[in-house]
């Protein structure tokens, strides 16, 4: 395999930058603790196998090749990204009751599986970046699956780290006020991940 050092630098940079999963993971974790944000972890980890292996296959290259399937997914993911965005916007209690969940578990998974795959950039990015360090003298399969469990453990490994230190918050986000704050702010960023998916281009 060529590079696998410089493909984990740039996966963890990748996962580390700010994008809709990180804001789910850290409202998630601001919402219900550390152990409630684990699902939603869990299932933008899962998403990164599959959107992995869709891209490997014959549908990532019809949405590499058909504009209007990219355009397709792309305003279906944007939809997606400004409900989400109004449904925080709407929030008046960002941190719950601890006896009430406002969400079950699985949901979150849901939640956080469905924005991975609706999001047409995540399979460019593992069309685009996987190739340049696969070896076409290795076995491709063994590269390619150790490329995408490498990269699903960054985002559990990185997830989990906004995840507590936004659980240290919730102190002040229990208030009022700061159930209003953060709730505006994360509304506000699903709402730019919306309009900046819609307007994306190939």
């Amino acid at each position: 395999m060529a590079s696998y050092g410089l493909f984990l630098v740039l996966a963890t940079f990748t996962v580390l930058s700010p994008g809709p999963g990180v804001v789910l993971t850290l409202s998630n974790a601001l919402r219900h603790g550390w152990g409630g944000a684990l699902p939603g972890i869990v299932g933008i980890a899962l998403g990164a196998f599959i959107v992995a292996g869709l891209s490997a296959s014959s549908v990532g290259l019809v949405l590499a090749t058909s504009a209007t399937a990219f355009t397709v997914l792309k305003y279906v993911g944007a939809l997606y990204l400004l409900y989400l965005g109004g449904k925080m916007w709407r929030t008046q209690r960002f941190i719950p009751e601890f006896t009430v969940t406002a969400t079950q578990p699985w949901r979150r998974l849901v939640e956080a599986l469905s924005i991975q795959l609706l999001n047409p950039k995540a399979g460019f990015f593992f069309l685009a970046v996987f190739p340049q360090f696969i070896s076409p003298q290795d076995n491709y399969y063994r590269q390619f699956f150790l490329l995408v469990s490498s990269y699903a453990l960054l985002v559990v490994l990185v997830h989990t780290g906004y995840a507590l230190m936004a659980n240290s918050a919730r102190g002040w986000l229990s208030s009022d006020r700061g159930a209003r704050i953060v709730g505006k702010l994360s509304g506000i960023t699903f709402f730019c991940f919306g309009v900046l998916m819609a307007s994306a281009s190939k």
